[in-house]
């Protein structure tokens, strides 16, 4: 993948190599020093390791290779990342984007050094530092708490399933992400990146821009190489939308396929975790180390048999020839630069030998999003509760009514920009026997599904159908919340079934991404032609963090 050369600035933009050449050894410590519980006993090694702009760009792969010949070890990549953080996230641009670092990381990177030099690697994920976002349970001295004031002090029973997944894979939690707060569910006004414990993240590429949510820390940490890869999670757009205007790769699995067990929640409907990460390759290597069928998740039942034990198997050259593909047109329009970009993809997509279908027509698009709405507000009010009660008595909230009791006691740290509207909706729902609620559900399903993806994919036998995932960023504005005007997440998001967003391109020097989105349990084949996407075009470019848009360049 190649970086195309930094953009020239003004004299006022924020000098890079002068943030990242501050704080290396010492930035480390003081990380480890500030972490919940004190210092880690382990010391900051002297032996020279990974530079922090040697990890720039750098894929696991790499990573991997660096470990087996010995010119890195886990710890050194570790303490690469931290130095990155101390200089980049906790200074210099100052982007907010890791909420919490895990005081053990160096201690389990240690391990797994050992373990590599007596027994060899797990797999392709051993040693592999990832950030978790922070609505996923860790058993450490972390804190799981989706951003919020409220859950501090909780202690959850267990690792979430997919932590635990990646422990087993022998991955490096390197700490917790920021996110907008409560997953984006808690006001319709909300500022996307900002939560009362973790304040407001900033996007990379320029700082005064919004980095979109929930996953907001997730992808901002990637696209500015704060970590190899990272988690996020997704009910309607929350992997997708933020992986698009940071410029990175995001997949939203089919619900089932990654146990949201320790997931703190929004609709047990539409929840998913998935990974986040500069490349599809990538990607795919982080999928592959979160599946499996977890007993207390039922919905991944569903994936037994059907998910893929590596999903790097995926990335096959050529893989776009012959592949049919839907052009989503309703999904288009919402911004001319925009279908600029679009332009440009589905000539790449021609050029690589995909047939295209375009337009296709799903007229059921528009026609479910208040059902959807009305599914989440029931969800959310009995999900959290369940998810409450899981966690038991170290929370001091045991449901939506405390937590919505706890944000007015808190107002000046809690409310500040913006309510909890949604929150007073959600408790004011009957339970999931309601007769609106059974409705809703079943709207959802057969206009997302039945009449909507699988209908049109069916009647044009279609491999994948494709839309821009989302505008670019818009100015950051905690006075009059987010300037939403276009994406396509929600289909596949009602749908529960799975999409891919890649870099599409740029405008005024701003991500745009592109989504491949298809039928259920689907995952590989959606990895394929992202990849031929991504091959073919290799658009990324890692961000400058420059104060605001460069208007003198359109790309």
């Amino acid at each position: 993948m190649h970086d195309d050369e930094t953009p020239d600035v003004r004299p006022d933009d924020v000098s890079r190599r002068g943030f990242l050449k501050t704080g290396l050894t010492a930035g480390v410590a003081g990380l480890i020093a500030s972490a919940p519980g004190g210092p880690l006993r382990a010391a900051v090694s002297s032996v020279p390791g990974v530079g922090s702009e040697e990890l720039e760009e750098i894929t696991i792969t790499a990573l991997q290779e660096g470990m087996s010949s010995g010119t890195y070890t886990s710890r050194s990549i570790v303490e690469g990342y931290l130095s990155r953080i101390a200089a980049i996230d906790r200074s210099g641009p100052a982007l907010r984007s890791v909420i919490e670092i895990n005081p053990e990381a160096l201690v389990i990177a240690d391990a797994l050094d050992r373990e590599r030099t007596e027994k060899g690697p797990r797999g392709p994920l051993h040693g592999i530092p990832v950030l978790l976002k922070d609505n996923i349970d860790t058993v450490d001295r972390m804190a799981t708490t989706a951003g919020s004031l409220a859950l501090v002090g909780s202690r959850p029973p267990t690792d979430a399933f997919l932590v635990q997944q990646l422990r087993k894979a022998g991955a490096v939690i390197l700490g917790k992400t920021n996110l907008s707060e409560w997953a984006n569910i808690r006001s319709s006004r909300s500022t996307s990146g900002w939560s009362g414990r973790g304040g407001l993240t900033r996007n990379p590429y320029a700082l005064d821009r919004n980095t979109s949510g929930s996953s907001s820390g997730s992808a901002v940490a990637v696209a500015a190489n704060l970590c190899a890869v990272a988690v996020g999670t997704e009910t309607d757009g929350s992997i997708v939308s933020p992986s698009s205007v940071n410029g990175i790769v995001g997949i939203k699995p089919t619900v089932g396929l990654v146990s949201r067990t320790g997931v703190i929640p929004i609709s047990h409907t539409q929840d998913t975790p998935g990974p986040m990460a500069r490349t599809v390759r990538d990607a795919a290597a982080l999928l592959a180390g979160l599946v499996g069928v977890d007993a207390e998740d039922g919905a991944t039942a569903a994936g037994r048999g059907k998910n893929v034990a590596d999903y790097t198997q995926a990335l096959v050259p050529g893989g776009l020839t012959g592949a049919r593909i839907g052009v989503v047109r309703k999904y288009f329009g919402f911004h001319p630069a925009v279908d600029e970009v679009m332009q440009g993809v589905l000539e790449v997509l021609k050029h690589e030998g995909a047939v295209l279908v375009d337009p296709v027509d799903i007229p059921t698009i528009g026609k479910f999003e208040s059902d959807e709405y009305t599914v989440m507000l029931y969800e959310l009010k009995h999900d959290l509760k369940a998810y409450l009660d899981r966690v038991g008595a170290t929370a001091q909230v045991r449901s939506l009514k405390d937590v919505i009791a706890f944000n007015e006691a808190h107002r000046q740290t809690e409310m500040v920009y913006f309510g909890q509207e949604i929150f007073l909706k959600a408790e004011g729902m009957g339970p999931l026997t309601s007769k609106e609620y059974r409705t809703a559900l079943a709207n959802c399903g057969r206009l997302s599904r039945r009449d909507g993806i699988d209908a049109v994919m069916n009647k044009h036998r279609l491999d994948a159908l494709v839309a821009p995932t989302e505008s670019p960023a818009w100015v950051t504005d905690l006075v009059l919340s987010d300037h939403y005007i276009g994406g396509s997440s929600t289909l596949a998001a009602v749908a529960g079934y799975p999409s891919i967003t890649v870099p599409a391109g740029f405008v005024f020097g701003l991500p745009v991404g592109v989504s491949f989105f298809g039928r259920a349990w689907t995952e590989a084949r959606l990895i394929t032609l992202a990849y031929g996407y991504e091959q073919a075009t290799k658009v990324r470019r890692k961000p400058s963090y420059l104060p605001t848009v460069d208007v003198r360049s359109r790309t």
